[in-house]
């Protein structure tokens, strides 16, 4: 990379012009994985610094205590297994929250009915929080999957839906005066003019539904797994609690917070960068 030295305008514009390398200091700067690395290290640190003053394994244990607890229950295959199990659960319910929700929002659009309908759903049940609905659940799908897919569709469905709607009734008149006079129809108007021109919104609606169905998701299996005696990743927090293994639910915990990084930087990142981003929509 280079940098290129500023003119006034009263300079001659015949004059060469001097180009000077950035420095290592500013292109290292530049890259923003490196920077984040970075606050993961300080943050790193600090833990390690204060569990060793606090000196109290039990509470809080050390950096190095818990990547040894994770390692362990990562080789052994029991970290492996669980998180396969709640990412299948995860996926079947984020994708049903999807479905109704794009069906919710999309008649919503087309029709005064549908308006109604979301206004008043989502004004009745977007308050109320998805893990509360878990005893009922449980009650009426028993202690099986069932149960957790019932709460991860309501976290999941109502903040996509909502984003979504409010994306559609952002489109401009104009955009909306171009599918009608090409004829579209319902369906191919929803499809090919408010989806792309919405797409911002319903891309926030998905990140904020991804991580309430997510956390949702552990604290179900905490219940869920304490009834069972099986589960996922909520499972293995409660069940390393129950042993005093501090160290393990710490490396539980850091499992969570990873899956969500990995998420947010592969997936939803790269479906920003290659939409959004790539047609001039954000920044």
């Amino acid at each position: 990379m280079v940098a290129i030295e500023d003119r006034g305008p009263a300079e001659d514009a015949d004059m060469p012009v001097v180009v000077r390398p950035l420095s290592l200091w500013r292109r290292l700067t530049g890259i923003a994985a490196l920077r984040r690395g970075v606050i993961l290290v300080l943050l790193a640190l600090i833990w390690q610094v204060y569990a060793l003053w606090l000196d109290s394994p039990l509470m809080i244990p050390t950096f190095t205590d818990t990547v040894a607890a994770f390692w362990d229950a990562a080789v052994s295959g029991q970290l492996p297994a669980m998180v396969g199990t709640s990412l299948k659960v995860l996926l079947m319910g984020y994708g049903l929250g999807v479905g109704i929700a794009t069906l919710l929002a999309g008649l919503a659009s087309a029709t005064r009915f549908g308006d109604d309908l979301l206004a008043t759903l989502t004004a009745m049940f977007n308050p109320l929080p998805a893990i509360a609905l878990l005893p009922m659940a449980m009650l009426w799908f028993g202690l099986g999957t069932p149960s957790i897919l019932f709460v991860l569709v309501h976290a999941v469905l109502w903040p996509l839906a909502l984003n979504a709607h409010a994306g559609f009734r952002g489109v401009s008149e104009t955009l909306r005066m171009v599918g009608r006079n090409a004829g579209l129809g319902t369906v191919a108007f929803i499809a090919g003019i408010l989806v792309p021109a919405a797409f911002p919104a319903i891309l926030t609606g998905l990140k904020i539904g991804w991580a309430f169905a997510w956390r949702t998701l552990i604290a179900a299996e905490l219940v869920y797994g304490a009834a069972s005696r099986s589960g996922g990743l909520g499972w293995f927090i409660f069940e390393n609690k129950n042993r005093l293994e501090t160290a393990s639910v710490f490396a539980g915990l850091a499992t969570v917070i990873i899956i969500g990084l990995l998420v947010e930087a592969l997936i939803f990142r790269t479906i920003e960068v290659h939409t959004v981003r790539k047609w001039g929509m954000q920044r």
